[in-house]
């Protein structure tokens, strides 16, 4: 990884090809399952519902698990597209190295670390680690990314905060979570800077919990509907 700032054609192509999916879906569901059994049931209402991607979350023994299932369940969108599944709380090289074993296409990471980015690009995956400020965007530009995870979100400033951060660095994109809800989402989404917007309320850990998937789905088709709307 340099820390030169690579221009904007300097992005690998299926990285580009990956943030390009991921805003034309808008909504990056974050999930945090305790039992990987349930990982292809909840992929499979979350594809039902419109939304063919899913951030399993490293919070729990099961997350290397429930992401090679989901890898490997063969799910599709209508379209034909593979269902999009990446590993979300990776905080160590070696969770890089799990969650890549597991099948994960993409990396988020709540903070910005050089280890976990650095490991990423010898893995050639994707990585939105985490930024809030200023420096952190500019030093995430350094190590030549063009998107990152803005967190967390709603303490963090929420639509304002981006906004203002876009205008030094119109370069690069983010993917807001923390705290977004089906209410206010909509004013991320009206950002050009933002990619898509990460939240769990169409996987609500309730629901997932008591193995309700007619429930996610309806989450689901619900807020890839508002967006839509949010988007005519």
């Amino acid at each position: 990884m340099t820390d030169d700032v690579l221009g904007p054609g300097q992005v690998p192509a299926d990285h580009a090809a990956l943030l390009g999916r991921l805003a034309g879906l808008r909504l990056l569901p974050v999930v945090v399952l305790e039992d990987a059994a349930a990982a292809v049931p909840l992929a499979s209402a979350l594809v039902a519902g419109g939304l063919p991607v899913a951030e399993v979350t490293f919070r729990t023994p099961a997350a290397a698990d429930a992401i090679r299932a989901m890898a490997d369940s063969g799910l599709t969108d209508p379209d034909g597209a593979g269902l999009l599944v990446g590993a979300g709380t990776v905080v160590t090289p070696g969770q890089v190295d799990d969650a890549v074993a597991a099948g994960a296409r993409f990396v988020v990471s709540p903070g910005l670390s050089r280890a976990v980015v650095e490991r990423c690009a010898e893995h050639g995956v994707l990585v939105l680690p985490g930024t809030a400020t200023a420096t952190e965007v500019q030093a995430a530009l350094t190590m030549g990314l063009r998107a990152v995870k803005f967190f967390p979100a709603a303490t963090s400033g929420g639509p304002a905060a981006i906004r203002a951060l876009a205008a030094p660095f119109p370069q690069m994109r983010f993917v807001p979570t923390g705290g977004i809800t089906a209410a206010d989402v909509g004013e991320y989404l009206a950002l050009p800077a933002v990619l898509a917007a990460g939240g769990s309320w169409m996987v609500p850990a309730s629901a997932v919990a008591a193995g309700n998937f007619a429930e996610v789905e309806r989450l689901t088709a619900a807020a890839v509907a508002a967006t839509r709307t949010a988007a005519s």
